[in-house]
């Protein structure tokens, strides 16, 4: 089935194209964050302008014409809403222009699908870890087949948090990737550690980092944040893999694209002998193709909605979500 997937949950407007479970096409233009960060209305207005250029974009890399869709898929939620609704928009256009049946996808189900298929995973735990979300995720049939969530935030996501702390001290752009950077020649200072069981919150070490900002080195600023809220990260999926005897954890995101993360990560992987693994970076990233692969599921299983029940749902939490 040749599926066309919009994501557009925050500053990227991506559009991937699925035939049969393989990826054809994943094309992608993103908001410039400068040192200012998301501002959702220029976000959307940014979407609106790229979006044309880039499902044209990802027409050609797939090398099919428009008319040749069978199906189309969109993010639902979680995210920003004037960003959703530029996808949801493009989304529907398409179906209605072609006569195709559409499928709100979850983000976060994507991000883990999509994961679980790079990675081989059977029954893994999942670390989603984004700018929105922090979650440790395990798949139950009860009572339906959903990702349920063994711990989370209790407050802002991890990648949420490290963005705001780059844009404290005016890096740009004003990413995690930019903290990581300069943690890479930092010494650690120690800083606030929040876990409760499989749970944790990070804004108490946002507050501290903050505050200390001008009056220690950047590059050390950065190198204990990132320790620290890592730790915390690593401590509470640990627990989870642990009281579940889960023998598989697959971490997912935009925050999976860390090196760093990933290699505490597999530490604790390979003191319990448990296999480990994530998708490329540019599944990690937002972006459409792991939209189409959710959505081509969903479809072939028969889960599609009626046009004028298409709507975007900011808090679109995963375990309301359903697994195909």
């Amino acid at each position: 089935m040749l599926v066309i997937g919009i994501e557009s949950s925050a500053h990227t407007f991506g559009v991937g194209i699925v035939s049969d479970g393989k990826v054809l096409a994943n094309e992608k233009m993103m908001y410039d964050v400068g040192t200012h960060g998301i501002i959702p209305v220029k976000v959307a207005e940014t979407h609106i302008k790229n979006s044309a250029a880039v499902i044209q974009s990802a027409l050609d890399k797939a090398g099919i014409k428009i008319s040749e869709l069978e199906g189309v898929g969109y993010t639902k939620g979680p995210g920003i809403g004037p960003c959703l609704q530029v996808g949801q928009i493009a989304a529907k256009t398409i179906a209605k222009r072609l006569k195709l049946k559409i499928a709100p996808v979850n983000h976060a189900v994507a991000h883990a699908e999509i994961t679980k298929r790079e990675g081989g995973f059977k029954d893994p735990i999942i670390l989603y870890v984004s700018g929105g979300n922090s979650q440790i995720l395990k798949i139950t049939d009860k009572p339906f087949r959903h990702y349920h969530i063994l711990g989370e935030t209790f407050d802002i996501g991890v990648g949420n948090m490290l963005d705001a702390f780059a844009r404290e001290i005016k890096l740009k752009p004003a990413w995690g990737s930019t903290v990581a950077k300069l943690a890479m020649e930092g010494k650690y200072i120690e800083m606030p550690y929040t876990v409760k069981g499989m749970d944790f919150a990070f804004s108490g070490l946002l507050t501290y980092a903050s505050e200390l900002a001008g009056k220690a080195k950047n590059e050390d600023l950065c190198y204990s944040i990132q320790e620290t809220s890592f730790a915390m990260l690593c401590e509470a999926t640990e627990r989870a893999l642990l009281l579940t005897n889960s023998r598989e954890l697959g971490v997912c995101g935009g925050v999976a694209q860390s090196n760093r993360l990933k290699e505490m990560l597999a530490s604790v992987c390979k003191e319990h002998r448990m296999k480990f693994g994530f998708a490329r970076n540019e599944y990690n990233a937002d972006n459409g193709a792991m939209i189409a692969f959710v959505a081509e599921r969903m479809l072939e299983k028969g889960s599609h909605q009626p046009l004028e029940k298409c709507d975007v749902q900011q808090r679109y939490r995963i375990d309301r979500a359903m697994v195909y």
